[in-house]
């Protein structure tokens, strides 16, 4: 029972892999589909191990949605104004990081709780940008250039996915090379422990919950460069999908703790869920129960391989 509880969520994927490639040999298990499943889940990702971060120091933060929405429209509405790629994209991702800095600094200096400012937050910058784009879509004026950053290939590979694997690199060498990483791993462990060893609580919440919301503005970017357009709630679909990736990865390779390897799988479990029954032809509205069913079925196999354990 302690395998499965180890290593439950690695061996959930290729049970659900093996189980719709018996049921569509000729459309799921090619390997242009599996290609495609990791161009699919790349964005998704990126919000994902964003959450990392704040999980990381056991908080939560739901504007992440918002966030992502409000980074699309605020790019185009910048082109729209004349600006360059790398400024637009410049301020989109510092305006990403500020608005999680004012979560993290509410949050851990006047310890309002995270699912209340965040949800706040969330709110506020939803009305932000629907003001921004008159709660219509934008799509005049992005440079073809910035388009390419969310489309194509690289030697075979989709740039989204590349985006992916970059964001899961940059999120293992946060957490297990740095100091700030320590940190925050400290936070999520034992708070007042960490306090009392000298770990700065609020610097590093703060730094946590900023981290978080600049990588979803940068999911914003490649969702708006991919699509060629920005919608004021085209990121809302990203919140629960977001914490479900992380929940699901969360004991794959650190009991326990959140990290970028379990957080990228449990994002596969999603993605690769999704396909199948898409190509199954499987309604939407069941797709979401059996997700749901999933996860569920998750979190009870890896409970009960830990009692067992």
């Amino acid at each position: 029972m302690s395998l499965i509880s180890r290593f439950g969520t690695l061996f959930g994927l290729l049970a659900i892999i093996a189980l719709f490639s018996i049921l569509s040999p000729t459309g799921f298990a090619q390997p242009s589909n599996l290609i495609n499943i990791t161009q699919q889940m790349a964005l998704l990702a990126i919000v994902a191990l964003g959450v990392v971060f704040v999980m990381a120091v056991s908080e939560f933060d739901l504007s992440i949605g918002a966030i992502v929405s409000m980074a699309g429209i605020t790019s185009v509405y910048l082109f729209g104004q004349g600006w360059g790629i790398v400024p637009t994209i410049a301020v989109t991702l510092a305006a990403g990081f500020a608005v999680g800095c004012v979560n993290g600094l509410v949050v851990s200096a006047w310890r309002v709780p995270s699912f209340i400012m965040t949800l706040a937050m969330g709110t506020i910058i939803g009305g932000f940008t629907f003001w921004l784009s008159a709660g219509a879509t934008l799509f005049g004026n992005i440079p073809l250039a910035f388009r390419d950053l969310g489309r194509g290939y690289l030697a075979g590979i989709p740039v989204p996915t590349l985006w992916a694997l970059g964001a899961v690199l940059f999120v293992t060498l946060m957490l297990d090379w740095t100091e700030l990483g320590r940190r925050m791993l400290a936070l999520g462990g034992n708070r007042e422990a960490a306090r009392l060893t000298g770990v700065p609580v609020v610097p590093t919440t703060i730094k946590a919950f900023g981290l978080c919301s600049a990588m979803a503005a940068a999911a914003g970017l490649l969702l708006t460069a991919k699509l060629g357009s920005a919608h004021p709630t085209g990121g809302n679909g990203f919140l629960l999908q977001a914490y479900a990736a992380v929940y699901l990865g969360i004991t794959a390779f650190r009991d326990g703790q959140p990290s970028a390897a379990g957080t990228l799988l449990g994002t596969a479990i999603i993605a690769v869920v999704a396909n199948g029954l898409t190509i199954l032809g499987i309604p939407n509205y069941m797709q979401d129960v059996l997700t749901g069913l999933i996860i569920i079925a998750s979190v009870l196999v890896r409970n009960v391989g830990s009692r067992a354990r």
